[in-house]
Parts: structure tokens; sequence; C-alpha cells
């Protein structure tokens, strides 16, 4: 796989595919942390006198311009992290980014209209998103991909354009697979992974390749109970994914045979309601046993006992893998499970690798310093299922 290096850049138009899909509380980015993984990419690529235009997804308009999914926001906060101006097209490949994009000169760059404004985007048809793809082509001379986080998409701008224009992967993109490398090729033991997050479902894949590979598996978050469930316990109102309880039991069993420690809850936070996440009013849960949640509450945290169990089992790591919060690590009377295991892998002398997702936004939200880790991915549906064994679209076309 080439990298930016590897390209002549000076005077060229260059597309940089990025993920600027930060989450935003009206205009307000709540969450800079993808802007700022790219950055340096485009700082270098300005310095070495390039015509940059960045163009990225934001959330899930469905193939239509919608205000509430403007990339504006974006677009200016990376402005004020380069240090300079940044020229914003407001469309993908109308008017404005054909105006916006001749007019660059040499170190200058745009930001495009969030791509999945252009139903060309996200087709399944060959020939829509081909189309969508030559139609982007055509304002730039070479591809940068860099936006990790839809790599595993095969979407016109990550996909098609690169197999239209000479491309090179961006340092992030460089960086993640190196990390994701380490995971699975060069693996320092022992190899611990801690999973959390809602859905069990999200994680079977994952979990079917790491049963084959971790020396521990710690299960948090609502996937968790799911777990319980086939271990014969009630779980009350909390989430449950019946249809996969008998995957859930088989796993387990595989786990034991192969003499992988399956690491469950011991005990957990629990109450009558979900928490306010707006107000953050106080919740005051009850602590109760894994196998004794009450008919009427739901599972929210991990508890203490869980907590330093869970510590104990990072503590001698050689790798960690962390993908998924333990509870509702958005209310702070639900955060101290997402917390105890942040500050564990802080304090093990592992090669440390959040998943992206939740987990990246966890350890910012509750102040962690970012640098302490090994890696903070920015892309967790990415990281899962390069770990799962899957072939990601957005990689294959680099590497071509």
């Amino acid at each position: 796989m080439k990298t930016i290096d590897d390209l002549r850049v000076a005077g060229q138009r260059v597309f940089v595919r990025a993920d600027l899909n930060v989450p935003l509380d009206g205009t307000t980015i709540t969450d800079d942390g993808r802007i700022r993984a790219v950055a340096p990419t485009i700082a270098k690529l300005v310095e070495r006198g390039a015509k940059v235009i960045v163009a990225s997804h934001l959330g899930r308009p469905k193939g239509a311009p919608d205000p509430a999914f403007s990339l504006a926001p974006a677009a200016a906060r990376l402005g004020e992290l380069l240090g300079r101006d940044v020229a914003f097209a407001t469309d993908t490949v109308g008017e404005s980014a054909a105006s916006v994009t001749a007019a660059l000169v040499d170190g200058q760059v745009a930001v495009l209209e969030n791509l999945r404004f252009n139903a060309g985007e996200t087709s399944k048809d060959d020939a829509e998103r081909g189309a969508f793809a030559d139609r982007l082509a055509a304002l730039a001379d070479l591809y940068v991909g860099d936006g990790f986080g839809a790599v595993h998409r095969k979407h016109a701008s990550v996909y098609d354009l690169p197999k239209r224009l000479p491309h090179a992967a961006g340092d992030l993109i460089a960086t993640e697979v190196g990390v994701l490398k380490k995971l699975t090729e060069d693996v320092r033991r022992p190899y611990v992974v801690a999973l959390g997050g809602a859905k069990v479902s999200d994680k079977l894949a994952v979990i079917d390749q790491l049963i084959e590979k971790a020396d521990r598996i710690l299960v948090g978050g609502g996937m968790a109970y799911t777990f319980l469930k086939a271990k014969g316990h009630e779980v009350g109102i909390s989430l449950l994914q019946e249809d996969q309880v008998p995957a859930c039991r088989e796993y387990l069993a595989r786990a034991e045979k192969r003499g992988v420690e399956f690491v469950l809850p011991v005990d957990v936070l629990v109450a009558a309601e979900f928490p306010d996440l707006k107000t953050k009013a106080p919740a005051h849960p009850d602590t109760v046993a894994a196998d004794g949640i009450p008919a009427d509450k739901e599972g929210l945290d991990i508890g203490p006992k869980t907590r330093e169990l869970y510590a104990a089992k990072l503590a001698d790591a050689g790798t960690v893998f962390w993908n998924g919060p333990m509870g509702v690590f958005e209310h702070p009377d639900y955060a101290g499970g997402t917390r105890a295991v942040a500050q564990a892998l802080l304090d093990s002398d592992a090669f440390t690798v959040v998943g992206g997702g939740d987990s990246a936004a966890a350890v910012r939200l509750l102040g962690f310093d970012e640098n302490a880790f090994g890696h903070i991915s920015t892309g967790g549906g990415a990281s899962l299922e390069y770990l799962e064994g899957k072939t990601l679209p957005g990689l294959a076309a680099l590497e071509d």
C-alpha cells in the first residue's frame, strides 16, 4: 500500500477522503477527535504544496441535502486546527464544488459538503455509484484515503474513486492498519479483550475470531445481559437479545473448551428506569449480584466488585483491545465501570488499543489523556471488521 510520502503532490489537486463524521448538538461539535486525527495528514499535504480537497460523510442523510447534517461546522473546526482559512463548497459535485476547487492555489484547503447528500455515494448499484465517483474524480488529480472509520463501506468515495485516480493511504490509515496488525500478527501476551456496548449481535463475529486468538475476554455493557441470560441468570428488564442467547451459550462453551477466560460481571448497578442523559439528574442506582437482578430493574453499569475483577484481569496483560463502554457512561452515576476499565489500561504495561466509537468518546468525555493510551482508533466498526478477518473495501482499493 502506497503512502502519501510516495506521491508527488506539489501543485496537484489532492482529494482526501477523511472521516469528519463528528457528533453535533445543533451546529456545535461535541467531540472533534476525528477531525484532530486527520488534520496532520492534511497539514503535511499543505506543507508540500498540494491543493487539498477534503470530503467526508456525516450522519445518515437520505441521499439528499439536509441542513442538520451539513459539514460546515467540521470545515470551520478543521480551519481552526490548521490555523488557516478553509474554503467550503455547499455541494458535492455541483457548481459550488467546481468553482471552489478550481479557485484553489498551492497550499490551500477546501471541504466539500456531505458526500451522502448525493445518493450515488452509498448506492448498491455499481453504475450509480461509479457515475458519482466519475464526477468526484473530475475535481482532482490524486486520491488519498484517510477516512479509516469508513473503509469498511463499499461507497463511491471510499471504494470506486481510488480506482479512478493515482492513490495512496494517508498517515492516519497507515497508522491504524499498523496497529491492527499488532493485534492479529504480532501479539504480546497475555492478550486481553474488553468488549462492551449495547448489542451482543454487533460483536458476535469478532468474538468468534477472538476466541481463537485471545487469552481473556471481558464483557460488560448492555451485551453482558444476553451472556448472563445464557448462563441461566434472570436479567430483569435489562437490555436483552433473546434470539442471541443460544449463540452466547455456544461461545461460552467454546471458550471453556479452548481454555480462554470468558469473564462476565459478578455485580451490576440497576435502576427501575433509564437515566436522563440531558439533565444528568441523580439516578440513585442499587448494586446487586449479577445473578440477582430484580424483575423490575435493568442493569446499567458493571458494579464495584466487577470493576476490581476486570482491573485484575487487565493488570498483567501484554496487549489489550477495548471496544465498547461498560455502562451508560454519559451519565455520571453509570460512568464508573467504563472509567475503571480505562484506568486499568493506563495502569498496565500493555500495548493498549481503544477501538473507536463510544469507547473513544468515553475516554475523552471522562477526561483521560488520549496520548497515554497506545492507540485510540477512529473507526470502531472498521476495527471490528478487520479483526473479524473481513476484507475492507476501502483498504482493498488502496492496495490495488
